[in-house]
């Protein structure tokens, strides 16, 4: 049995009290001593990802700051946007009828994560902030120390999956991200003196490591929705089994209907690189068209030549890559003809 290593727990009542916190522990320090290299001070709120990978000591932290008590932190409010507060569970957006009704793809992509009783646990912010994986990473400790390690968890050594990589290529594996990329989503940020917005699209980055454009100090707080009038989306992934298993490959596509014409588009990417990826050649391929099937290969076509898949999850490379344009095909479709989720691929 993998147990636990042993840590201090912190219980702040808000986002600041936990960005002080993370700051007072040493925030984006490494610790050396306990086996591999790990962070001193990590955050958590429903540790449905954190805790297994803390058994498998990718992570041993010395201070846990739990979200759990944070005051408001789970709850969707709606005025001129949504927003969601980053503590609300999966099930609580899957569930709640603005979500499903105005942002289709969300609601499908949170539902379709893990298992009901992990997605009671989990959180949209753990999602959001859901470390890269790789099947030389998320291993045992005994495993890994007998393989050598690779980059991610010793970056003295070479990426297992492509040696002469100069970085890490573990892959982003969050369902919600690309729906909320589709849905034009910006993120809240808080530290110690203060918080600050960005568009959800600029907080991540091409490396399996260093996978998020945040300070160490900060604390995801709120993911923001702009209203969706005009807008459909849907969101579909491939996974080993139809249940618990994270996505080998994720689509998520949104249109902007005026008449019978599509005014904006945007289609993103999950488990297909190590960073979730808007994709605007397949924006372009659909603008201003009546969402035909030439339009919609042509967007498919974009999709197939952004995925970049590697040799590190389920699935072969070449069953990922034909993954990516069918998925594509698939969504968009199905935003053109309602129920045809099952509809056979757009003639070319």
């Amino acid at each position: 049995m993998l147990r636990l290593p042993r840590f201090r727990i912190a219980t702040p009542r808000t986002y600041r009290e936990a960005a002080q916190l993370l700051r007072d522990n040493g925030a984006g320090e490494l610790d050396r001593t306990r086996g591999t290299p790990t962070l001193r001070v990590m955050l958590v709120a429903g540790g449905t990802d954190l805790f297994p990978n803390m058994k498998r000591r990718q992570f041993s932290p010395e201070v846990l700051v739990s979200l759990a008590r944070v005051r408001d932190a789970a709850r969707i409010h709606e005025n001129s946007k949504l927003e969601i507060s980053a503590g609300t569970t999966l099930t609580e957006v899957a569930g709640d009828q603005r979500v499903r009704d105005r942002y289709t793809a969300l609601a499908q992509a949170a539902e379709l994560v893990s298992t009901p009783q992990l997605r009671n646990m989990g959180t949209i912010g753990g999602n959001v902030c859901l470390d890269t994986r790789c099947n030389w990473y998320d291993q045992s400790l005994f495993w890994r120390t007998a393989e050598g390690f690779c980059m991610k968890t010793n970056p003295e050594v070479v990426c297992r999956v492509a040696t002469s990589s100069p970085r890490c290529l573990a892959v982003a594996s969050a369902d919600t991200v690309p729906a909320l990329l589709v849905l034009g989503a910006s993120a809240h940020l808080q530290n110690a003196e203060g918080e600050r917005e960005v568009a959800l699209s600029d907080l991540y980055r091409e490396d399996g490591i260093r996978a998020w454009a945040m300070r160490q100090d900060e604390v995801l707080t709120e993911i923001t929705l702009p209203r969706a009038e005009g807008w459909r989306s849907t969101y579909l992934k491939l996974r080993d089994r139809g249940s618990f298993d994270f996505p080998i490959a994720g689509v998520g596509a949104a249109v902007r209907w005026d008449g019978g014409t599509v005014r904006e588009a945007r289609i993103a990417v999950t488990a297909l690189g190590s960073r979730p990826l808007l994709v605007e050649a397949a924006r372009e391929a659909l603008v201003g068209t009546r969402l035909d099937d030439r339009a919609i290969g042509a967007a498919a076509d974009a999709v197939h030549k952004a995925a970049r898949p590697m040799d590190n999850t389920s699935g072969t490379i070449s069953q990922r890559k034909v993954a990516s344009r069918v998925l594509t095909e698939r969504a968009l479709v199905s935003l053109r003809d309602p129920g045809a989720w099952g509809a056979a691929p757009p003639k070319r």
